[in-house]
């Protein structure tokens, strides 16, 4: 009988630690511009160019007691993703999107700079993340050239540690408000004007 106790005690504890250890994480993020776009342009050319230029793919990791086994990253689909909306936001605006090379065009070049994921380590329950993104974009006419830096971030607290589906949810919406406000930015769509 005591024999019996001490094995199903031994298997409680080992359930107890992998349910404290969490799994790696690649998310695959659908970012949306999420205001509507006042068409401003006269179908004027644009290159646009999009480019992930992170220094680490890594955005953290998802907490628990084995903080380096649990680390969250996002598709490379995700940047496809963000280029589509670009692209289309570009369009929205009335400008004419054109490839690489075309003479007489402007240029706008939007980089993802940053994008951070931070949950409270040496804990088994992940109680708090910390999201937040950065995009960095470069408007080129032929005399004049305008950068800016569009930020966004969010915390959440859980009562457990969230799924994939709720990082998705989560990362998905602080990215799409700080690709908004690239697209807010009077001073880069005059830019683009000229």
């Amino acid at each position: 009988m005591l024999k019996r106790a001490g094995i199903l005690f031994l298997a409680l504890v080992a359930v107890g630690l992998v349910g404290c250890a969490h799994s790696p994480q690649q998310l695959s993020v659908q970012p949306q511009i999420n205001k509507p776009l006042n068409p401003v342009a006269r179908q004027q050319p644009v290159i646009v160019t999009v480019q992930d230029v992170r220094q680490s793919k890594i955005l953290g990791t998802r907490g628990g007691i084995y903080p380096d086994s649990s680390s969250i990253t996002i598709s490379d689909e995700s940047i496809n993703a963000v280029r589509q909306q670009v692209e289309q936001g570009v369009r929205q605006l009335g400008f004419n999107v054109v490839p690489e090379g075309t003479p007489n065009a402007n240029r706008l070049t939007v980089g993802l700079s940053e994008l951070t994921y931070t949950s409270p380590k040496g804990t088994s329950y992940v109680t708090q993340a910390d999201i937040s993104a950065t995009f960095a974009a470069e408007a080129r006419n032929m005399n004049k050239n305008y950068q800016g830096r569009y930020g966004s971030s969010l915390q959440q607290r859980f009562g457990y540690a969230p799924n994939q589906a709720t990082n998705t949810k989560m990362v998905t919406e602080v990215m799409s408000d700080a690709l908004t406000r690239v697209f807010q930015d009077q001073q880069l769509l005059q830019i683009l004007q000229q």
